[in-house]
């Protein structure tokens, strides 16, 4: 089996952490050879089972019974298989892991579990949030700004596929200086760079924090977990913010934006406003099938600093949803409920 680095770029605060977990799926990814098992349905069925069976992280949290599940979708592998009828199988099958960071990768298609977010309201609204921006906003590292009308910065913070440089960041914080205080808003942000989520939440704090901890697989085994080890967050070098902070969040704010929100619950001027996130806690590593299909897979959990799971998702400390009769009248509920907010304190 072909195990390739995490998809998602942590960076130097985090290395010794992850060093440990790559280098143990490295070395137990040698006990899953895809040559043992042949290029046909039930073969790639079998290598598929077992590559999530020796390094998945989440059947205890989740409940779920995989030799059960061997059990059910064993019997709808057969030789006469088309590959669209292969992949549909096995993405049903890859689909009991409600896991978002689970994908199927073929020429032809994605598989993907995305009911972490398509099962609720979007509490988002694009329309809306070009008409907050207006048309004089600024742009920075794949962020988009402004200074609202009642002195409140409003920072667009859409994904984490981009890395922030430290000049940018001074510069943004900078504009935002004679503001009363800053809303960061992250809904629908599908995650990137836990590097770019550490380094713009380190912005917010002026001293070192516990943020929470990971964990990597030890063994083949469904509980063959290491102990918890710290994740720290450093306060940045530059600029730092000073005032309240409000982040807004939706079902869509996964993976690396996910962690943000986390890094941000344990900043002390930072309060988190809108819906409960989507959740996605399992760093993702990825493996290769006999036909050449990849797959990805959650494989080191992370916690909070609590030692709670954020799997799931994150409770926001101001619940909040967006209304039908604000949508008409042309404003966003979760970004005026911030602004009352901050106007507040």
């Amino acid at each position: 089996m072909r195990l390739h680095k995490p998809h998602t770029d942590h960076g130097s605060r985090l290395t010794t952490l992850l060093a440990p977990c790559l280098l143990a799926l490295l070395f137990f990814g040698s006990c899953v050879d895809t040559d043992e098992f042949p290029d046909t349905p039930t073969g790639n069925f079998e290598a598929l089972w077992k590559i999530m069976d020796e390094h998945y992280c989440f059947f205890q949290e989740k409940g779920i019974n995989w030799d059960s599940i061997y059990q059910v979708y064993a019997r709808r592998f057969d030789a006469g298989m088309t590959e669209s009828q292969e992949f549909e199988v096995m993405g049903d099958m890859l689909g009991e892991l409600r896991d978002g960071h689970v994908n199927l990768y073929a020429g032809f298609d994605v598989g993907r579990y995305w009911q972490f977010h398509e099962d609720y309201p979007t509490n988002f609204s694009d329309t809306l949030t070009r008409k907050y921006l207006g048309t004089d906003y600024r742009i920075a590292s794949g962020m988009s700004y402004r200074i609202l009308d009642d002195n409140i910065g409003y920072l667009r913070c859409a994904t984490f596929q981009n890395a922030f440089g430290a000049g940018n960041l001074d510069d943004i914080l900078l504009y935002f200086q004679p503001c009363r205080g800053l809303i960061i808003d992250l809904r629908s942000n599908g995650g990137g760079m836990i590097t770019a989520a550490e380094t713009l939440a380190a912005r917010f704090t002026n001293d070192e924090l516990l943020v929470g901890y990971m964990r990597h697989k030890t063994g083949r085994g469904h509980n063959d977990f290491s102990g918890m080890e710290e994740q720290r967050l450093k306060p940045a070098q530059g600029v730092r913010w000073q005032k309240p902070v409000v982040v807004l969040t939706n079902r869509s704010v996964y993976s690396a934006a996910n962690e943000f929100v986390k890094y941000m619950q344990c900043c002390p001027q930072a309060t988190i406003i809108g819906d409960h996130t989507g959740g996605g806690a399992g760093l993702p590593f990825s493996s290769e099938l006999p036909n050449g299909w990849s797959v990805r897979f959650s494989a080191c959990p992370m916690y909070d600093r609590n030692r709670q799971s954020t799997e799931e998702g994150i409770d926001p400390d101001i619940w909040v949803s967006m209304t039908s009769e604000d949508f008409y009248r042309g404003r966003d509920t979760i970004i005026e409920r911030a602004r009352s907010f901050i106007n507040q304190r």
